[in-house]
């Protein structure tokens, strides 16, 4: 058998049952499967040992000795698979004549240069890439301009949540849930006690706050 090509981009996916083989492009990495081969030695092998499995004795050692049989012959049967699986599948691939580097043509090959992207990027993806980040680039540099602290007192404290119940209260000068005044301290509920921070307990009564 001559020698088969195309073969450094590939993952062996072959079982005794049968024969499959997945190849990658070198570039994107997008693999692409080739169509499974059933084995006719792995397909004796699983009859006999599924006739092993209900009558015992000479069945088994008849699954055993198919399966040390596909072991021995295997090797042209699995090279003519693949030889098979390469043809299927090198439709789907190009192979850069300057770098050296299979690459799926749908995605990675540049067929105006005959060049794999990475040795002849495509000019018009590369200009919309150009763009988009200049966009990006442009809107953080606008969004930098805009003063958004425009009419907050940043000398003023600052509550994120109520101190009563817990809501998160932004802008607004009242708790929109319970009502307590944005910046007023939370009180024990039995005694009145004014709370710093959120104590589990009252310090005054004692009594159970969470």
């Amino acid at each position: 058998m001559a020698h088969v090509e195309f073969t450094g981009n590939t993952q062996d996916l072959s079982t005794d049952r049968g024969y499959q083989f997945k190849f990658y492009c070198e570039r994107c990495g997008n693999g692409y499967m080739s169509s499974f081969k059933a084995s006719a030695i792995g397909i004796a092998a699983s009859m006999a040992q599924a006739a092993g499995n209900m009558l015992g004795g000479i069945f088994g050692r008849v699954a055993s000795g198919a399966y040390e049989v596909q072991r021995a012959v295997g090797g042209p049967e699995h090279d003519a698979a693949l030889a098979a699986a390469v043809e299927e599948i090198r439709p789907l691939f190009r192979q850069c004549t300057r770098c050296g580097i299979w690459v799926c043509e749908p995605v990675c090959f540049n067929k105006r240069a005959g060049l794999c992207e990475r040795c002849a990027p495509d000019l018009d993806e590369e200009i919309a890439a150009a763009q988009a980040e200049a966009a990006r680039e442009q809107a953080q540099s606008k969004a930098r301009e805009v003063d958004w602290l425009k009419g907050r007192k940043l000398d003023e404290p600052v509550t994120a949540a109520c101190r009563a119940c817990g809501v998160k209260i932004g802008t607004a000068k009242f708790c929109p849930e319970c009502g307590t005044a944005v910046g007023a301290k939370a009180t024990c509920p039995a005694c009145s006690a004014e709370l710093e921070g959120n104590p589990k307990f009252c310090p005054e009564c004692g009594r159970k706050l969470v």
